[in-house]
């Protein structure tokens, strides 16, 4: 039975394309069969930081229409043989993406033996983003440690609670996960940041992980490959974590205290 996983947020900006491609290749990584999809339809970012964009033929959008079949327009990860991509379409509008649609593509690819159907939602609360949210089993709600963006995730949570296929038939309620990213434990020592704690008391979920704040991001996406991929970052390591603990290993939190740098370093450029 396929898992499906909503990664999503209510502002823009935070990380969540970068946390799908790197959710979904610790998945593939673990040995599981992984799709991710794209639900961006209009903007398109995941095939950019999954390497694959020079290889999109057809879309999402091509196969709810019947413009193309599923195995014409997933595309396999070049690094990972069970990782699979389906890309979203820049040329259409977001109104494209139908319930019926959507369904149809999802227990198409669970019948194809996929274990974990990974929806890279837009942000916000629009037509993508209520399509990418309503079907799903688990929610990794991605936040950075700022106000804006926590109240946004706030507002994201009530959505997931009242209008997914779950809460319409009365079933378990959708798996709601906490990751927090570009967190910067000086930064919430000086009282620039929210720290975890204040968090984790506004929006009362699980926290699944802690991504510092890192060049290695950028520096992934310019290379065309999650940022998992990146060995000894302290990004690759906070991913992996994610992904352990989502899985339901017993992890202890990394990057979140803020160790003051001594004399000698001060003295000698240390921050």
């Amino acid at each position: 039975m396929a898992r499906i996983v909503v990664v999503t947020s209510g502002k823009g900006g935070v990380g969540k394309t970068t946390t799908s491609a790197s959710f979904s290749a610790g998945l593939a990584m673990r040995g599981h069969k992984t799709v991710v999809i794209d639900f961006d339809v209009g903007l398109r970012n995941l095939d950019l930081i999954m390497g694959c964009e020079r290889r999109v033929v057809y879309d999402f959008v091509n196969v709810i229409q019947g413009e193309a079949s599923l195995n014409q327009a997933l595309i396999r990860d070049k690094q990972l043989e069970n990782l699979f991509i389906l890309p979203a379409s820049q040329t259409r509008d977001k109104d494209a993406l139908t319930k019926e649609g959507v369904e149809k593509v999802l227990d198409e690819l669970a019948n194809m033996g996929f274990e974990y159907i990974i929806c890279d939602s837009p942000a916000g609360i629009e037509t993508g983003a209520l399509m990418a949210s309503y079907f799903a089993d688990d929610a990794i709600v991605v936040t950075n440690p700022e106000v804006s963006s926590v109240r946004d995730s706030d507002r994201i949570l009530g959505i997931l609670s009242a209008k997914s296929r779950r809460a319409e038939q009365g079933e378990e309620p959708i798996k709601e996960y906490l990751l927090l990213t570009r967190y910067s434990a000086k930064r919430v020592a000086d009282g620039e940041m929210l720290s975890l704690q204040d968090i984790e008391d506004i929006l009362r979920i699980k926290l699944v992980g802690v991504v510092p704040e890192s060049e290695a991001v950028l520096q992934a996406s310019n290379q065309g490959i999650p940022a998992i991929h990146l060995r000894d970052t302290d990004v690759a390591a906070a991913y992996q974590d994610v992904i352990s603990r989502y899985l339901g290993e017993e992890l202890p939190l990394r990057f979140t205290e803020y160790e003051k740098p001594g004399l000698f370093k001060r003295l000698f450029g240390g921050k």
